[in-house]
């Protein structure tokens, strides 16, 4: 496991807490449309930041701030990750996990261990869709739904996102989606945003108005649904 980077303060990626980002090297997916590709291909991969660095930083700040993210790449690819957030845990601060969903047992583990204390999921695609948008020729959906039916049994708290991206999604993809979530507590329909550090180039965010139009027919079926980053 990699530490590839520290975010030292973020007002943003932890809902209601003023946090630090920790970003770990790694994914199991190649989304093509994905802005961190430094941190998803070894060839890419940053120096990063030793674990001692980063934990004598957040014993420093305790006090000041009062949440981690961890993020990636995807954490849940490592057993470490766990370790690491129980030690985050140790020194008195909320973790809010982000991850893709493939790794439920380590999700359900980290959750039942009182490791994390909220979950951010993406949710990428229609089952059908999963392989364009992840890079992958077989996709194991079993291990996305046994994740998305965890969170949603709200087991701990939670959020549920979609990237957006033209052409890669639809309105009736979204549609689809949603009808898988109903009963969501919190779903987020994200705008993309191209970054020099995307996996592949030629991909477009959809305009405000197109996202509104995406949402009001989301709701429909997720009443909590926003929109982000638009």
């Amino acid at each position: 496991m990699r530490i590839g980077g520290l975010q030292k303060l973020t007002l943003l990626d932890f809902p209601g807490r003023v946090a630090s980002t920790v970003f770990l090297c790694g994914c199991n997916l190649r989304c093509p449309f994905c802005h961190n590709a430094s941190l998803i291909l070894p060839e890419r991969f940053p120096e990063g930041v030793e674990e001692k660095e980063l934990l004598d930083f957040l014993q420093k700040r305790a006090g000041v701030l009062d949440g981690v993210c961890i993020t990636g790449g995807e954490p849940l690819l490592y057993e470490e990750a766990l370790g690491l957030m129980e030690k985050i845990k140790g020194l008195g601060y909320l973790v809010k996990l982000d991850t893709n969903g493939f790794f439920p047992k380590r999700l359900r583990l980290a959750v039942e261990k009182g490791l994390v204390d909220y979950v951010a999921m993406d949710y990428k695609h229609t089952q059908e869709g999963y392989p364009k948008v992840t890079g992958l020729q077989k996709v194991d959906m079993d291990a996305v739904n046994e994740s998305i039916d965890f969170l949603l049994k709200g087991n701990c708290d939670y959020e549920l996102r979609t990237t957006v991206v033209k052409p890669l999604h639809t309105v009736q993809d979204l549609e689809q989606m949603a009808k898988r979530l109903q009963g969501a507590k919190r779903y987020f329909l994200q705008q993309f945003v191209a970054s020099d550090d995307v996996i592949q180039a030629g991909f477009e965010a959809y305009s405000p108005q197109e996202m509104q139009e995406m949402l009001t027919i989301v709701k429909q079926y997720v009443p909590a649904a926003q929109l982000r980053g638009v």
